[in-house]
């Protein structure tokens, strides 16, 4: 019996794999942001019963050792500048909705660079606090947990900023985008997925929803570390 051919291999002509309809990507990168959601929210799961359980057992008194407090004003700073940017980008999500382009541009760089600026308050506040990650129990979940935030909030803003470049790029592109763009291959005749503008709400929504999700994790990081 002979083998099946490769639906696809080096000598495959494009036309086989270009056109894809953009609402199969579109539905595929809205699902992969639950997906995302939801491994995110597992991951910072082990932070939290770290917290607690190392608490409870409170070994050699090393839990939370004197002066071993986390600053409020830093913290508070840095997880309103994630909810402010969050609140943009599903406000800006409206503005494409209602075909409110431009104004969601605006709202989409603003988010960016709030996101940015809690970023880096973030580090600011890491040089002020008057502990490290070895002093106590309370100190390293502190450390681990903030810093794995930052590096999930880091990846959230480079999935804005290209959501937003795409955006800005063909802002003014009247007969779509030229063949090849989309690809990133100028020798194609056509694109990959057809009409690859539509994608943008899609992104979009993918973003808003994954963004909003973390910025409700960074609360719940404010009131766990700082709070309690």
């Amino acid at each position: 019996m002979a083998a099946a051919e490769p639906l696809a291999h080096e000598g495959t002509s494009y036309a086989v794999v270009e056109e894809e309809p953009p609402e199969l990507l579109g539905r595929n990168l809205v699902s992969a942001s639950y997906l995302l959601a939801g491994a995110t929210a597992f991951f910072f799961v082990a932070f939290l019963f770290a917290y607690f359980y190392l608490r409870s057992l409170n070994n050699a008194d090393m839990w939370k050792p004197a002066g071993i407090d986390a600053s409020v004003g830093w913290g508070t700073a840095v997880v309103a500048c994630y909810v402010v940017s969050a609140a943009l980008v599903r406000i800006g999500l409206t503005d494409h909705l209602a075909l409110r382009r431009s104004q969601w541009r605006m709202k989409g760089l603003a988010a960016l660079l709030v996101g940015v600026v809690g970023l880096v308050l973030q580090v600011i506040a890491w040089t002020h606090e008057g502990f490290g990650p070895a002093d106590g129990g309370f100190a390293s979940v502190y450390f681990g947990w903030t810093a794995f935030l930052f590096l999930f909030v880091l990846g959230t803003m480079l999935w804005l900023q290209m959501t937003v470049a795409m955006s800005l790029r063909y802002a003014q592109a009247e007969g779509g985008v030229p063949a090849g763009h989309a690809s990133g291959d100028p020798d194609r005749t056509a694109h990959d997925i057809r009409d690859p503008l539509s994608l943008v709400r899609a992104e979009l929504v993918g973003v808003s929803f994954y963004w909003t999700f973390l910025a409700g994790i960074a609360v719940v990081t404010w009131v766990v570390l700082y709070l309690i």
